[in-house]
């Protein structure tokens, strides 16, 4: 008589274990690879020369990566179809009235192009800007629509209750400006962690 062969019984929680340990596996790949993309899309190029000219007016180098962001896209060449340049997109009217604060003689407008030059006084209208208004979200708002057009906004009670802070923005542009770099900001302390220094206002 043949004995009963015993049936074989599959180890089900070992190869779920393996199917797990693969999950997490490729789980992980993604996430490096996701991380990988993000890092690319939000760099820190110029960093010596941003945390340089951050720590000089003392700004948040993170707010100041998501303006070149969202000005430029690190295109140190670009230029607007109104005329503004390099970096932190700086038109060159600003440019002069910025340098005869800060020197006696004046640069010539293709220095707009050198990233130094251009973050530095790209980060000194910034810090301008911020004690101006006494707000930063206001200070982003100018540094897109001009002094002149914030200023007059803030003077309009429907607007503006307080003259410093802004109810809405008149400018779709702006408003859209202002979202991005913020939005950029925020991305830039996800990826490299929120910055030591604060915005003083």
């Amino acid at each position: 008589m043949k004995q009963a062969t015993k049936k074989r019984r599959f180890p089900i929680l070992g190869v779920l274990a393996g199917v797990l340990i693969l999950v997490l596996a490729s789980s992980g790949v993604v996430y490096h690879a996701w991380d990988w993309m993000l890092h690319q899309q939000y760099p820190q190029e110029y960093q010596e020369i941003v945390e340089e000219e951050a720590a000089r007016y003392e700004l948040d180098p993170m707010l100041v990566y998501a303006v070149i962001r969202a000005e430029s896209g690190f295109d140190e060449q670009a230029e607007s179809a109104v005329g503004a340049r390099g970096l932190m997109q700086l038109m060159p009217s600003t440019f002069d009235w910025l340098q005869e604060k800060d020197r006696e003689d004046l640069l010539s407008h293709d220095f707009l192009f050198d990233p130094q030059v251009n973050i530095h006084y790209g980060c000194a209208l910034l810090r301008l800007l911020i004690d101006l208004y006494g707000s930063e979200e206001t200070a982003i708002c100018a540094y897109n629509a001009g002094m002149g057009t914030v200023s007059g906004w803030l003077e309009d009670e429907s607007i503006s209750e307080d003259g410093t802070n802004l109810l809405s923005i008149p400018y779709p542009e702006t408003a859209a400006y202002l979202e991005r770099v913020l939005s950029n900001r925020s991305m830039y302390q996800r990826l490299y962690g929120e910055t030591a220094q604060t915005v003083s206002t």
